[in-house]
């Protein structure tokens, strides 16, 4: 008798249920964004794409480790899930630090590439930023893109953004090219981190009310 498997569409449902009554500030539908994360981890291998619908289960649910576990998540997965979890992190209010922390695992850097693009989208910054035109934008996506696309392959990091923010590729072009120029002793790196805008607003950017339920996490 074959013993039955957590499938990636029933981490999909899962993923439908569990974030089903939660909004993200744009009051859209927050089954959305993790929808979105693991449909664009389609090119990699069924235990990371579990863990792309499953990355904020941890965080914005009162799901355990165990309870995964139990459901018959991958042990896998729910490995990726915990590293990409800022609630579950040494110091979970120093985002940049739970980056370094993620970008320490190729997996699970895979993971949240995918979470930092499509938060990244610019229709979302930019419908954010009418909200809340006082707020002061961040850098604190472009800051993590610095260190999360220096963790993969360029090639694996394409892979996602073709399928999630195609918008974001000039800024791992960018990124690509300042790491040459450093090899190569050229350029000026001082302004790698730059990004090309889209409508008068930075692709690269979010601002400080792009933080859903939370999407960021």
């Amino acid at each position: 008798m074959t013993e039955a498997t957590f499938t990636v569409e029933t981490a999909m449902v899962l993923a439908e249920v569990a974030h089903s009554r939660q909004k993200d500030k744009l009051k859209r539908p927050y089954r959305d964004h993790v929808i979105a994360v693991g449909d664009a981890l389609a090119d990699f291998g069924d235990e990371i794409r579990i863990a792309g619908y499953l990355h904020d289960i941890a965080e914005d649910t009162p799901m355990t480790r165990q309870g995964l576990l139990d459901m018959g998540v991958p042990p896998h997965s729910v490995e990726i899930i915990e590293r990409v979890s800022t609630n579950l992190q040494e110091d979970p209010d120093d985002y940049l630090a739970c980056i370094r922390t993620v970008a320490q695992h190729h997996d699970a850097s895979l993971v949240k590439i995918s979470d930092n693009a499509h938060n990244s989208l610019p229709e979302r910054v930019q419908a954010l930023a009418r909200k809340w035109p006082d707020k002061t934008p961040t850098t604190k996506y472009a800051d993590a893109r610095e260190i999360l696309y220096r963790a993969v392959p360029e090639a694996e990091v394409l892979l996602i953004l073709k399928r999630a923010n195609p918008f974001l590729i000039p800024a791992l072009e960018a990124i690509i090219a300042a790491d040459n120029d450093a090899d190569t002793g050229e350029g000026d790196s001082g302004d790698a981190g730059d990004s090309p805008t889209v409508d008068g607003t930075d692709a690269a950017e979010s601002t400080d009310a792009a933080e859903s339920t939370d999407a960021d996490s």
